[in-house]
């Protein structure tokens, strides 16, 4: 019989008790604790490099926190979201907020990256990665992400299925009017064929006549 893995009953659990509340209650606003899994830095902004950098997360609108381990660049830095400073942030399912990765300065604070962080990027197992070349590498958790996720991409599967049959509606009816148009012009067509055989054949009739009159009066006239 196979053992079955804590963390992913766990999770599931999660997910269906999550996704059910969700489905009951479609208008509720729920919250969601982000924390960081692991940090890697690939560039300093200090003028000197011998001066150890101070980073920091921080959202829109909310405090900054502060990540007193991350100190070097190109070390990976991993973290079990039970350490003071934990967690990041908290996301609601109906907003995204502004977040980012910055470096304290003096006169202004250097930017690592700086995005729209949204519940819906969280992956199936609770996981997101944002990368950025030449600046940072972070993973963050987010177990009460998961039925958002799910929520998401069912919106988003049904929308391209709406799209999909919307598009071959258009095609359809675009068959059906050019069916009924060929039609509608090889029907003219041999009605104008008929029309013209009619014609013909009256003059054809007429010409006959005209002989028999002629004849007639070079009989009479003999």
């Amino acid at each position: 019989m196979p053992i079955l893995d804590p963390r992913s009953l766990r999770v599931s659990a999660i997910f269906l008790a999550g996704g059910l509340f969700l489905s009951c209650y479609p208008g509720l606003v729920l919250s969601a604790v982000v924390t960081l899994d692991s940090i890697e830095i690939y560039n300093t902004h200090e003028l000197l490099k011998a001066v150890k950098p101070d980073v920091y997360f921080a959202c829109k609108g909310e405090n900054r926190t502060d990540l007193p381990d991350v100190k070097k660049a190109n070390e990976s830095y991993k973290f079990r979201g039970q350490e003071s400073w934990q967690p990041l942030t908290e996301l609601s399912e109906k907003k995204c907020k502004r977040c980012g990765f910055y470096e304290k300065d003096i006169f202004s604070d250097d930017v690592f990256d700086e995005w729209e962080f949204c519940p819906s990027e969280f992956t199936s197992d609770g996981k997101y990665i944002r990368f950025r070349e030449k600046e940072v590498n972070a993973t963050f958790s987010c177990s009460q992400c998961i039925p958002f996720a799910h929520a998401s991409k069912s919106t988003s599967d049904s929308q391209k299925g709406g799209k999909g049959v919307h598009v071959a509606l258009i095609i359809l009816i675009s068959v059906v009017v050019s069916t009924v148009l060929i039609l509608g012009l090889l029907a003219a067509y041999k009605y104008w064929q008929k029309k013209k055989r009619e014609q013909d054949q009256a003059r054809f009739l007429k010409l006959f006549e005209d002989g028999d009159d002629i004849e007639d009066e070079l009989g009479l006239g003999m």
